[in-house]
């Protein structure tokens, strides 16, 4: 098998867990300087594929490849792997801790000390450096969490919901950094079930659900060619005239209802109703779909939660 040029490949990979299947037939590339969108539900397969990429876990069926080869622990050296779960030695002060694992990831204690140092201040965090970790809020050891999984600058970024518990301001400048991390080439695979977050960062995006995969694409690509099934909508008056055979699906993106169309239905029968009806209608264009609207088309509605709205309650929108 020669996957040079992909940092990840996972061929019919299965996992199963007594009766219960966590991951079936799946296959998964990340190519080398990519950032990658391993996306879906929770419980949809997301972590145990990080798992078996990272040799935590074994498949049951198929073969994962890391660098090339088996994920043994010379491969995993060059991987900064970022956990869902959490966890740091609390007892332990901050920049001591990470000074230690940059050492078990083979930097020098004088280089690791230094690279600490910097990210700690990079991250605002300098003063809390001699603080035990315990004492630092949720979102503080997030970030001391991030800064130790980078210190040893890895080729491959593992992120399993980097941004969880996070606020708003330090989610923008962890993203920030991961841009920066892309921009130098290292290859990036990123696991959320958050797809505004996946849409602003992801070149490539792989959506999986129920252990399945359902969609495994470029990104840009992708929402090109989803593009002829989302209209945007505005009207003032009944909402009866957008229901109909060929609306699977109504959401709403910034105020605005997006309606998704079944495969192969004719937008201009919803026009023409519209037209017909007592509506005043504003717009009516057809739009780049979200990445959830198209994780929605393709996975069903039950997959990934109650996120549209009603038909009803788009009467009297403008």
């Amino acid at each position: 098998m020669t996957d040079s040029g992909f940092a990840v490949r996972l061929e019919g990979v299965t996992k199963r867990f007594g009766k219960h299947t966590a991951v079936s037939d799946f296959d998964f590339e990340v190519p080398r300087g990519m950032i990658c969108g391993l996306l879906g539900p929770n419980g949809s397969g997301k972590t145990t594929s990080i798992r078996m990429i990272m040799g935590i876990l074994h498949p049951d069926e198929g073969r994962v490849s890391l660098f090339g080869s088996d994920p043994d622990v010379t491969r995993r050296t060059k991987v900064g792997y970022l956990p869902e779960e959490r966890g740091l030695y609390k007892k332990m002060k901050v920049l001591e801790l990470l000074v230690f694992l940059a050492e078990i990831r083979g930097v020098g204690r004088a280089e690791g000390r230094k690279r600490a140092s910097d990210w700690l201040e990079r991250l605002g965090l300098t003063a809390w450096a001699d603080k035990r970790a315990e004492d630092l809020s949720k979102g503080m050891q997030q970030k001391v969490q991030f800064i130790g999984t980078v210190l040893h600058e890895p080729e491959l970024l593992i992120l399993d919901e980097p941004f969880s518990g996070l606020d708003p301001i330090n989610q923008d400048v962890l993203e920030g950094i991961v841009r920066d991390y892309h921009a130098k080439g290292t290859t990036i695979l990123f696991s959320t079930h958050l797809m505004h977050q996946a849409e602003r960062l992801c070149e490539r995006v792989c959506l999986i659900s129920n252990s399945k995969k359902v969609l495994d694409a470029d990104l840009k690509q992708l929402k090109a060619a989803e593009r002829k099934g989302v209209i945007a909508v505005e009207f003032e008056g009944p909402d009866t005239w957008i229901q109909g055979p060929e609306v699977d699906h109504v959401g709403e993106v910034n105020g605005t209802l997006h309606l998704m169309l079944r495969e192969g239905a004719d937008h201009q029968a919803i026009l023409a109703r519209g037209v017909q009806s007592e509506a005043r209608i504003l717009r009516f264009d057809l739009v780049e779909p979200t990445l959830h609207e198209i994780f929605v088309r393709h996975a069903g509605h039950d997959a990934v939660g109650d996120a549209g709205v009603p038909l009803a309650a788009s009467a009297g929108r403008s």
